[in-house]
């Protein structure tokens, strides 16, 4: 291993510095909680009563305090076909608990919805919310003060971040996140690219779309493309927060049971009344922050996370902004091109090495922590660096003999581009994301007159209509986290892309979200501030000249917005339950802070 990159280690002391106050106000809360928290034999048996009464099974050793109790809290649905498999984890969780001594019991569920439903649809403007209604209901299951340990299962975009940032804040207690894994490979995902595309052009029916759509989302497990969902099991390795290896295992094999197992056995093992006591809110400290940060930007991992790190760090008392990840990006090399960057899907990424192979390279060129704590068996970071396998049906790890897939995965001495592909872009007209790792360089620079919309659905019209057949730069506004919940849009891929293909420039410039899955046109996401309420994207109007460059980090406009009047603020729309997210939508702060109204309002 060699010594930790210049830049990683002062990124990492400047967070540091900045968080010292919140960190320990947060350390400090987590310690009372383990010494407030009464051990259940002195609990009132009325009160244990109704704990106990539906754990037929476990009631005496529950009763008898014969081992620790732990929480289960899952995002179990089976809409969701990442979730699906966790309809019957409870069971055999239970079944692994009892085998050390322990039990589980499940503490509560949380709401689990699909970004990939929703895109296009008003039912996205609750995507990102549902990551504060998760990490709430989390909180609410935890409650309870029954148990020595969570386990924590979720996979997609907004569950995880939320089921952390609630378990967070129940901290003192051990935790381990159970992934169930990545459904088999289907259709490609170029093929399913070119489908939407010709679709997007009038030249594909929709019978012809929903096949192929079918064709990659055809049985229970994740999403085989590398967006936001199969991040998140990127950055829980990367932390330490998962069994070793087990982000990638398909669901139903015998290995995936055997990481289920092993879960529950060192969760078991964590507690505070052992000898290896490992609280969550100490395991999430500022380097596993900057590990999970690294790691995104090693993979061309989802953009989402540019706002869901800065949340779930903040629930730990830890402060990163934009400025540390681009600071990071311009050292982390892109190590993996899965799918939006590359044509294989996170299968392919597993088969030819995987999160081991990242991880382990990562740490021979010091580009990560070693020494974050982790819920492995043997701490730090050196026990995700190997590869996980079955020995006569005992999980197991090995060393990984190098790249089984050089298109896929490269060495850090010679990786896909030097930097990690997430550029900050600053000007005028605010401060931006930029996933330049997802777009061919020739197109970082877009410079042309813009179109100014503020209903994806109006571009997707225009596009119809011709009315974007030239150099433009699309600019939507009023899609930030106080104007409609900062829905995602990546509807808007497919026309843009056809414009780009046709040899047109082609930016968008948005403050709202881009999926995980979403690439190759020029973006500014995320723009902050927002436009409502009188940001700068307010101010701009049809034929304003927008320059967006990644490589000088820009975002501009040659107009004079000085002397101005803002455009309206529009009125929230209602329906399909937005205006019970009324409360979230006025509290919510910045994208660059995670666009949090839980956070916000609890001076976090």
């Amino acid at each position: 291993m060699s010594d930790l990159h210049p830049t990683i280690a002062s990124v990492t002391q400047r967070v540091i510095d900045r968080s010292r106050d919140s960190r320990q106000a947060y350390l400090d809360l987590i310690r009372r909680e383990a010494d407030n928290q009464p051990e259940r034999s002195q609990v009132s048996c009325s009160n244990l009563a109704h704990a106990f009464a539906g754990a037929l099974e476990d009631q005496h050793a529950l009763k008898t305090n014969a081992g620790p109790n732990i929480g289960v809290v899952t995002a179990y649905n089976d809409m969701l076909s990442a979730h699906q498999p966790y309809g019957r984890y409870p069971e055999r969780l239970k079944i692994y608990a009892r085998e050390v001594g322990a039990t589980a019991q499940v503490a509560g569920g949380t709401p689990a919805m699909c970004d990939g439903v929703t895109q296009g649809e008003r039912g996205m403007e609750l995507s990102l919310f549902s990551r504060d209604v998760i990490a709430l209901s989390t909180g609410v299951a935890l409650s309870h003060a029954m148990y020595d340990g969570m386990l924590l299962l979720g996979i997609c975009d907004k569950i995880v971040p939320g089921l952390l940032m609630g378990a967070l804040r129940f901290g003192h207690l051990p935790a381990v996140f159970v992934p169930s894994g990545p459904m088999p490979s289907g259709v490609s995902n170029r093929e399913k690219q070119r489908v939407r595309q010709l679709y997007a052009e009038g030249k594909a029916t929709r019978r012809e779309l929903l096949d192929s759509e079918l064709g990659s989302y055809h049985s229970p497990g994740t999403c085989t493309f590398y967006g936001t969902a199969n991040s998140n099991q990127m950055m829980m390795e990367m932390m330490g927060l998962h069994v070793p290896g087990a982000a990638f295992v398909q669901p139903g094999t015998k290995l995936r049971q055997a990481f289920d197992r092993a879960a529950v056995h060192r969760v078991t093992a964590m507690g505070k009344h052992g000898n290896d006591y490992r609280p969550l809110g100490e395991c999430v400290d500022e380097k596993a922050v900057i590990n999970a940060a690294i790691g995104l930007l090693a993979t061309g991992g989802s953009t989402n996370h540019a706002i869901h790190i800065p949340a779930f760090a903040r629930a730990a008392g830890v402060q990163i902004d934009w400025t540390d990840l681009s600071e990071l990006s311009s050292v982390v090399p892109l190590l993996a091109r899965v799918y939006p960057n590359g044509s294989g899907d996170v299968n392919h990424f597993h088969d030819a090495g995987g999160m081991g192979y990242v991880i382990g390279e990562l740490l021979d060129a010091g580009l990560a922590h070693g020494d974050v704590i982790g819920v492995a068996e043997e701490r730090g970071l050196a026990s995700y660096g190997r590869e996980p396998w079955l020995d006569d049906d005992r999980l197991d790890w090995r060393d990984i003999d190098g790249s089984g897939d050089t298109e896929m995965l490269r060495p850090a001495s010679d990786p896909f581009q030097p930097d990690g592909g997430m550029k900050l872009v600053t000007g005028n007209l605010g401060r931006a994301c930029f996933k330049s790792s997802a777009v061919d360089k020739s197109r970082w620079t877009v410079e042309a007159p813009c179109r100014v919309f503020q209903d994806q659905h109006d571009v997707l019209a225009a596009f119809k209509a011709g009315e974007l057949d030239r150099d433009v730069v699309v600019v939507m506004r009023f899609q930030g986290p106080r104007a409609n919940g900062m829905p995602e849009l990546h509807s808007l891929t497919p026309p843009l892309g056809v414009l780009q293909d046709r040899g047109y420039k082609v930016a968008l410039v948005t403050d709202g979200r881009m999926s995980g899955a979403s690439g190759k046109v020029p973006a500014a996401i995320h723009c902050s501030p927002e436009a409502l309420g009188g940001g700068p994207l307010s101010l701009l109007q049809d034929g304003d000249v927008v320059k967006l460059c990644a490589g000088t980090g820009e975002l501009s406009t040659t107009a004079d917005l000085s002397d101005r009047t803002p455009a309206p603020d529009p009125a929230p729309d209602m329906g399909t339950g937005r205006e019970l997210f009324a409360m979230f939508r006025h509290l919510a702060d910045e994208a660059e802070r995670g666009g949090s109204a839980m956070l916000a309002s609890a001076g976090l």
